[in-house]
């Protein structure tokens, strides 16, 4: 009997919050409700954008649409609960919400990584290999694409609820974090982490290395390609259908490295990787759409003909 009420000792979770304050912080709560709101409503335009445009109907915004709805279901695994920690400074949590929680997120975070990954075999083959482009990434291709990376999200999910069920947590409850991840919880629980740990790891490492592996190799050989071209305009004009890409990679798994791919017995969540997890969860979401709006020509000239500009075919 000792041993199970120990198991079931913690059934609410405290999450800490971007700062250690008691108070309802109503500046930040209008900052991240901004956030989310553009987060939310940008990404619905550029899903709006590529259905309703003939021109977007291309694999590239194939792609880039099932990004935008994983980008809006990501920020919302965790930008509510914040908001309604920061209106109401009531931080408790509990333990099946903090887990469904921490589940969602990872699930959602591995789509996105492979979603990118799957981008940037898109941008290869059409730099590479223009002329059977459209016959290689054709609609079936897509589809299998896409449901590979939504398999990769189940794996995950599937990985993490065998790691975090061997937990104990008997206190404290503390969760150093502004949402339920699973390096805080590993460091609330008094036993079976040790298992969880090492699985965890490499399944960050594997959701990191693999489609960041794919990314690199694409874009080895999509610069040898481009380095062919002789002309510097035909160089850049080549590149810049990638460049948005290439920009939303860059920040994502940078900070995603941060975040996850960090010694485990030395983690500590202290305000400057809080900042980065803010990067890396909510403001990127937010990001993808105004980066892929402001240097794809095709997005910009989609939204001048939604806007009733004449001029635009």
């Amino acid at each position: 009997m000792a041993n199970q009420e120990n198991k079931s000792s913690v059934y609410i979770f405290m999450i800490v919050g971007l700062s250690e304050s008691e108070e309802p912080q109503p500046l930040l709560f209008l900052l991240f409700l901004c956030i989310y709101l553009a987060t939310v409503i940008g990404n619905i335009v550029i899903l709006t954008l590529i259905s309703s445009d003939r021109r977007l109907h291309t694999p590239m915004y194939f792609f880039l649409a099932n990004l935008s709805i994983n980008d809006i279901i990501l920020s919302s695994i965790t930008v509510p609960k914040l908001l309604h920690i920061l209106l109401t400074a009531q931080k408790s949590i509990l333990y099946s919400e903090c887990v469904t929680q921490l589940f969602l997120f990872q699930c959602f975070v591995e789509i996105e990584c492979y979603l990118l990954a799957a981008m940037a075999y898109d941008r290869y083959v059409a730099i590479c290999f223009p002329l059977n482009y459209v016959l290689i990434m054709s609609r079936e291709v897509r589809f299998k694409l896409v449901i590979a990376c939504l398999s990769c999200g189940l794996g995950n999910l599937i990985v993490q609820t065998f790691s975090i069920s061997h937990l104990q947590f008997c206190g404290p409850n503390r969760v150093d974090h502004f949402f339920c991840d699973v390096t805080p919880l590993f460091n609330l629980a008094c036993s079976g982490k040790q298992v969880g740990e090492v699985m965890s790891f490499i399944v960050a490492v594997i959701t990191g290395v693999v489609p960041l592996a794919v990314i690199v190799v694409s874009y080895v050989w999509i610069i040898a390609a481009i380095a062919k071209i002789t002309s510097s305009r035909g160089r850049f004009r080549t590149f810049s259908t990638c460049s948005s890409h290439f920009t939303v990679v860059t920040l994502y798994f940078t900070s995603g490295t941060i975040c996850y791919i960090w010694p485990l017995s030395t983690y500590a969540m202290d305000k400057h990787v809080k900042v980065v997890a803010v990067l890396y969860a909510i403001l990127t979401p937010m990001l993808n759409p105004i980066i892929y709006s402001l240097r794809n020509k095709d997005v910009k000239q989609a939204i001048r003909k939604a806007l009733g500009y004449k001029g635009v075919d």
